[in-house]
């Protein structure tokens, strides 16, 4: 019994030792604010055309309107395909109703027919 008490006590002083020099705790570095300014819609704004509201009410909601503009002119197949990856891969929540909409829109106003 008196050894495991003596092991015991040895173990307790180690751990005091290590613990006395152990290097301080790291302080967390400095918070920052940080600001980035997004380019906006560049001054394009849609077509007023029939599809309009559906675009902006879809669109709208990831990204500006000159993402649009900065397409090259689409079938109406890209332009489906383009709908249909948003949807798709980058999880936009637009409407199966809506799709349609918007291609047509798309193809008649910044599109080949």
């Amino acid at each position: 019994m008196k050894r495991l008490a003596l092991v015991v006590s040895l173990a307790l002083v180690a751990t005091a030792a290590v613990s006395a020099f152990a290097a301080p705790p790291k302080k967390a570095p400095a918070v920052s604010k940080v600001s980035i300014t997004l380019p906006g819609d560049l001054d394009f704004t849609f077509k007023n055309a029939p599809g309009v509201d559906v675009v902006q009410a879809n669109c709208l909601a990831c990204h500006s309107s000159a993402y649009v503009s900065t397409q090259p002119i689409l079938t109406q197949a890209q332009w489906t395909a383009e709908v249909t990856k948003m949807k798709v891969a980058y999880g936009a929540p637009i409407a199966d109703i809506d799709a349609p909409k918007i291609v047509e829109y798309l193809t008649t106003n910044y599109g080949k027919l």
